[in-house]
């Protein structure tokens, strides 16, 4: 997978990278590690072997925090809640797995 480093800084260093067979979408959630929607979202992406990177916010310093929510607001939308999952120019906030079907299908 090529980076073309779109995210901030502190996104790609707090980021985690789940391998997958399917690498060719740059995939980036944000999540938190309590979510049962959270963990929804990511066993989606692992069941249909999709690489991704995720951050969870809860883990990460409220200074960092705020700079996530920061960028996700000016790039995506205001309102902001959890997952937040972003596909290359496309994003969908919360557990939406039709809406993830559309994303990945694309160019299948």
């Amino acid at each position: 997978m090529t980076q073309d480093n779109k995210f901030p800084e502190i996104i790609e260093k707090l980021a985690k990278v789940e391998e997958g067979k399917k690498d060719k979408k740059d995939v980036m959630a944000f999540t938190l590690s309590t979510c049962q929607w959270c963990k929804k979202c990511k066993r989606y992406l692992k069941d249909n072997d999709i690489q991704y990177r995720y951050i969870d916010v809860d883990q990460i310093t409220p200074q960092e925090k705020m700079q996530i929510l920061n960028y996700l607001r000016d790039n995506y939308q205001e309102r902001i809640s959890y997952p937040f999952l972003v596909c290359d120019d496309k994003f969908v906030v919360g557990y939406d797995p039709n809406k993830y079907d559309e994303i990945f299908e694309e160019d299948d």
